[in-house]
């Protein structure tokens, strides 16, 4: 005969979801690139409105950075890629950095 006894594990424990970190993606001022270029990039790779693409170029000119829009870390990185990937085929010096939110 066995004596083997039957234990009932309490699963009681909650998962904890913790949502993604997120990640800025910052233009830097340069005195090389035009407005117009930063504007085309600010709406064909963030996909932004004509006037907020003029106030973040703004923005850029006068304080010497902007943020372009916060995402998950890979979109981030991929879109910054695609600003110094246009900038570099464009011959201009635009420079894009991400940061963490």
């Amino acid at each position: 005969m066995s004596n083997t006894k039957t234990q009932t594990v309490s699963q009681n424990q909650k998962t904890v979801i913790k949502p993604p970190k997120r990640y800025k993606v910052v233009l830097l001022n340069d005195d090389y690139t035009p407005m117009d270029f930063v504007v085309a990039v600010l709406i064909d790779v963030f996909h932004l409105p004509h006037t907020q693409a003029i106030a973040i170029m703004l923005m850029v000119h006068e304080s010497g950075r902007g943020v372009c829009g916060v995402f998950q870390k890979d979109i981030a990185e991929t879109r910054c890629s695609q600003v110094l990937l246009r900038a570099e085929e464009a011959g201009f010096p635009l420079q894009c950095l991400v940061e963490e939110a």
